[in-house]
């Protein structure tokens, strides 16, 4: 039996594949979060009272303000969601990467159990052939 696991390079380039794209995941859920956090202080800025209204122009400066935050809303809304769909993809292309590396594990954990039942047998034959060398040698001095 082959004691070097034949796919052992293969392995090592799908776990260095999966920690890329696990790598790819936490960057994509960094930033769906902190875009999240950008949204949710907008929204919390929005929901503060207005100042108070004591002319016409600072009526229209309040509404300005409003629209404009209400624009910079709608592009954190936006932001948010196509942070959502790359974190999605991210987690697709790690579970896809973690897949392809568990059935090669598997099959390693395997060779690697074979050895060492191959090893423990070849230690028993050893020790099997020692005792029967040494039953035999005290079956002869007993007769002699």
């Amino acid at each position: 039996m082959n004691r070097q696991f034949s796919l052992a390079g293969l392995l090592r380039l799908r776990q260095i594949q999966q920690d890329q794209a696990a790598t790819g995941l936490a960057s994509a859920r960094s930033r769906s979060s902190s875009v999240r956090a950008l949204e949710a202080s907008a929204r919390r800025s929005l929901a503060e009272g207005d100042a108070p209204i004591s002319s016409s122009a600072s009526l229209r400066a309040v509404a300005a303000a409003r629209s404009s935050s209400h624009s910079m809303l709608a592009d954190l809304q936006n932001l948010s969601r196509i942070a959502e769909a790359e974190e999605a993809t991210a987690r697709e292309e790690f579970i896809a990467a973690r897949t392809r590396s568990v059935g090669l594990e598997k099959l390693q954990a395997r060779h690697d159990a074979e050895v060492h039942t191959a090893d423990l047998r070849a230690e028993q034959s050893t020790l099997d052939e020692i005792a029967s060398t040494v039953w035999h040698r005290e079956e002869q001095e007993v007769r002699s």
